[in-house]
Parts: structure tokens; C-alpha cells; sequence
């Protein structure tokens, strides 16, 4: 072996750049432990937010009414999941093609879970979002509303005010009733109670949920729900 000084002179730097990688790694691992939350949640200001999946206040339950809006599934199921979405976010559209059908599946046919929607559009992010949820409740009106959801996230980059007319005559709406409820924003109010009701709830991003009051937040698999619905049929459910 070589131990002249010139040799040492060498290998004092390289011990110090190996180390500056090795603490600069760590640097970067500490802080960005929330990477990939940006990937499946819409924030509301570029605060953090809870990292995607886990509940967002920890175990506890945030009292979240159901209100009136809509609902799929057995109105005394024992588990109660409220989303608060937009019709313009394209992670809510991920969860509603990857994930709902499964979760309606499993749980909300079998009677174990209803699921209520609630509207949180983001006017900074999404300008025509409000303007489709009232729509979306002029759809609640005439009895079809799981039909003009499905087709405004099919269509969330084409939601104008023309196109909210047309997706109604699509799926049978009367054209006039419709028509004249958009027109006259009559839905206004029950939309922006449900922005400060998600607000007041802590959400700060969509698509939020909270199963059972806990909070889980993200276009998330089947997964991350069935821990959360399992664990609130096991506590004895109840919302």
C-alpha cells in the first residue's frame, strides 16, 4: 500500500464528498417526506397538507354532516363515507374511475357503507367547478344525479355553461327545468354551505374523505379505505 502524503491528499477529499452525498441524501429524504402527495390531491393553498392516506387529523373524529346532498346506498349502512370534491379535479375523476366502482362493490351494495358527495370546488384552481356542482344539483332535482356526475367527470375539461345544458338533454333531463334552476343559480347557496362545511371540517384539498368523521385524504386505492371501513365495522360502526 501507498501511505505517501500525496496518496492521503487524495483520499481526504474523496472521503468528504462521499460523506456530503451520503448527509445531502438524507437532507433531501427529511425534507420531502411527504413526496407524491401532490400526485393525487388538489391543495387549496400551497400549505402542506396531510400526507395522502393517512386520516388528517390522526384518530380523531370530525363531526361532518351528510346534510342533504347526495347518496348511494343503504341509508342505515353502519359505515358513512363523506367525499368533498370538485367536478374539475382530475384526481377526483382518478378516484371515481379507479376506485369507487370497487368500493361500491365490496361495501356500499353489501349494505356495509353509503356514501355521501359533497361539492369543495377550488375557484382558484378550477373556475367552472361551482358553476358544474350547482349544475350537478339542478341534476339532483329531476332524479339523476349519479348520471350527470358520472358525465361531467367523463367531460371535466369541456364544462362550460353550454355544455352543462347539453350533458342534461344527454341524459334525459327536461331542458327547461334545468335550464331555469341554472339560470337563476337557485343551487348558489347549498353549493358554498358545502365549501364552509368542508372548511370548518379542516380540508384543505380534494378529494377529501372522511369515513366514520376520520379523515382520509387523496385519490387513493381500495386499500387505504378498506383499512379505515374494516376498522370502523369492527369499533361497532356508527357514524
Amino acid at each position: 500500500m501507498n501511505d505517501s502524503p500525496q496518496s492521503n491528499s487524495y483520499m481526504i477529499p474523496l472521503s468528504i464528498i462521499i460523506a456530503g452525498l451520503i448527509i445531502g441524501g438524507a437532507v433531501i429524504y427529511i425534507k420531502n417526506p411527504r413526496a407524491g402527495t401532490s400526485s393525487v390531491v388538489e391543495q387549496v393553498t400551497d400549505k402542506e397538507t396531510p400526507n395522502a392516506g393517512d386520516e388528517g387529523n390522526g384518530n380523531e373524529v370530525v363531526d361532518v354532516s351528510v346534510d342533504d346532498d347526495p347518496m348511494v346506498g343503504d341509508p342505515n349502512a353502519p359505515v358513512t363515507i363523506i367525499e368533498l370534491s370538485a367536478f374539475q379535479c382530475s384526481f377526483c375523476a382518478r378516484f371515481h374511475e379507479q376506485t369507487f366502482s370497487e368500493l361500491m362493490q365490496k361495501y356500499i351494495d353489501t349494505g356495509k357503507v353509503r356514501f355521501v358527495y359533497r361539492d369543495f370546488p377550488l375557484d382558484s384552481l378550477h373556475p367552472d367547478a361551482a358553476r358544474a356542482a350547482e349544475a350537478s344539483q339542478c341534476a339532483f332535482e329531476q332524479g339523476k344525479y349519479w348520471e350527470y356526475h358520472d358525465i361531467l367527470f367523463k367531460n371535466q375539461a369541456d364544462i362550460g355553461e353550454d355544455k352543462l345544458k347539453a350533458y342534461a338533454v344527454q341524459i334525459g333531463l327536461s331542458a327547461d327545468q334545468f335550464n331555469s334552476c341554472l339560470e337563476d343559480g337557485k343551487y348558489s347557496e347549498e353549493v358554498s354551505k358545502d365549501f364552509m362545511d368542508g372548511q370548518a371540517a379542516g380540508v384543505t384539498g380534494t378529494p377529501s374523505f372522511f369515513v366514520n368523521g376520520k379523515q382520509i385524504v387523496g385519490a387513493l386505492p381500495i386499500a387505504s379505505f378498506e383499512t379505515m371501513i374494516e376498522e370502523a365495522l369492527s369499533a361497532g360502526g356508527g357514524s
